[in-house]
């Protein structure tokens, strides 16, 4: 049976390539009816943030990726399996104490020297550090990038596995809880690959089985470097907050990095699942394309009833009465990409936008007196009457159609981009109207 596993740490929101090494695992995993483990890596307590944990289980639940186990690892580090496994390394010579100060105040990572002054000393206690074994090669065939990928140990520092007040790190947690979990498959981003000899070593010294291993490419940003945690671009939490839906999201991060035998860019996460197949993975570094995302999303937006949009349009729109927003709805769901459009193509019904006198055109104002006075006279104020006697005035004034309305937008709603505008001026009201034509002419 196939075991895959997403192993976020909890410490800030989750990145787009997290999303993406958790729906491969889980796509990989579900393909063929195996089990998606969730697994915390929770050691770190200086860097975890408050309440991480649900958030990493919310993110996932929102995007519809279920996991089958859950495991914490600081519950898992009580019953002393770390240690256990580090104090057998060094018994077998494999990994050896140490008392240096940790540079930097850290212990995690690779050493600046490659070999520690105390591999050679008898410590008998101290932090556990790996053994690394002179001029050997180390390899293992990546599943993802399709090929061998070899070390020379003489390259291969010896890395830290239990810290000085017991808690492992990285290194000899994930190794020891991979084989605790029978962990089948391993994915993992690109940056994690230094680290792979290490974990390596560490599978052999405590006679484990290897599990398959693959890296993902980099996900790289539109200028061509790696796409930051920093940039709000990344997190998923900021793009679910900018109005993107979670379908829309999950389908772009499907072809960030795999690609099906065909041209197909649609797919739901059962599609997926159904279709997934790991000769899929893609090897060069795929771009995250914000024009791309945005199509999905509207996409997957104008596949909602006008109803369902407007409930999750009241998110993005506290101060808009829900019937109000019915009408809406209709107008600007064929306009906007995202959710958080909305303020900015719809936003004017709401409240009164100032027109920027520049964006008018030179006859203005002979178009909104005109327009005033006849949107006046008007007694029935339905769009099928607004039409009719705005494109009647029109014509007896010989005034160009276009200028005319785009004056007329200008007015109302203080932007050249708006739903149609004699449907807006409709659901404005009457005295709306002419409250903000008589406002543009001052």
């Amino acid at each position: 049976m196939i075991r895959t596993r997403f192993a976020p740490s909890p410490t800030g929101d989750l990145h787009i390539g997290g999303l993406r090494t958790a729906l491969y695992s889980y796509a990989l995993a579900k393909h063929s009816k195996g089990k998606f483990v969730l697994r915390i890596e929770d050691t770190d307590k200086k860097r975890e943030v408050p309440e991480g944990k649900e958030k990493i289980q919310k993110i996932l639940k929102t995007f519809g990726l279920e996991w089958d186990e859950y495991f914490v690892q600081s519950e898992l580090a009580k019953d002393g399996r770390y240690k256990k496994a580090a104090e057998e390394l060094v018994n077998k010579g494999q990994a050896f104490y140490c008392d240096c100060q940790p540079k930097n105040a850290k212990e995690e990572g690779f050493s600046t020297d490659l070999r520690d002054p105390c591999r050679d000393k008898s410590l008998t206690s101290g932090a556990v550090k790996l053994k690394v074994p002179e001029n050997q090669k180390v390899s293992f065939k990546d599943f993802v990038l399709d090929k061998v990928v070899e070390w020379d140990t003489t390259t291969v520092p010896d890395t830290t596995l239990l810290k000085s007040d017991g808690l492992p790190t990285y290194h000899l947690a994930v190794v020891v809880d991979d084989h605790e979990m029978d962990i089948s498959h391993v994915l993992r981003g690109h940056d994690w690959m230094p680290s792979t000899p290490i974990h390596l070593l560490v599978y052999k010294f405590l006679g484990y089985t290897i599990p398959e291993i693959g890296h993902l490419t980099d996900i790289l940003d539109p200028e061509g470097g790696k796409l930051s945690k920093r940039k709000g671009s990344a997190s998923c939490e900021g793009l679910l907050k900018d109005g993107y839906l979670p379908e829309a999201i999950l389908n772009f991060v499907m072809l960030l990095g795999w690609a099906p035998k065909d041209d197909r860019e649609l797919f739901t996460l059962e599609e997926f699942v159904e279709t997934f197949d790991p000769k899929g993975f893609q090897k060069s570094n795929p771009i995250f394309n914000r024009e791309k995302l945005d199509w999905f999303n509207g996409h997957y937006l104008r596949q909602k009833s006008d109803g369902e949009i407007t409930k999750l349009l009241l998110e993005f729109a506290p101060k808009a009465d829900e019937k109000l927003l019915e009408q809406i709805t209709p107008l600007i769901k064929e306009r906007i990409n995202k959710l958080s459009d909305f303020d900015s193509m719809a936003g004017f019904f709401f409240e009164e936008k100032k027109a920027d006198q520049k964006l008018f055109g030179p006859n203005c104002r002979q178009h909104l007196t005109s327009a005033m006075a006849k949107l006046e006279s008007l007694s029935d104020w339905g769009k099928d009457k607004i039409d009719s006697a705005l494109i009647g005035l029109i014509k007896a004034k010989g005034f160009k159609t276009g200028d005319f309305f785009m004056d007329l937008r200008i007015a109302i709603a203080g932007s050249k981009f708006t739903p149609p505008i004699t449907d807006s001026i409709a659901i404005l009201g009457k005295s709306e109207t002419l409250k903000r034509l008589k406002e543009a002419l001052k």
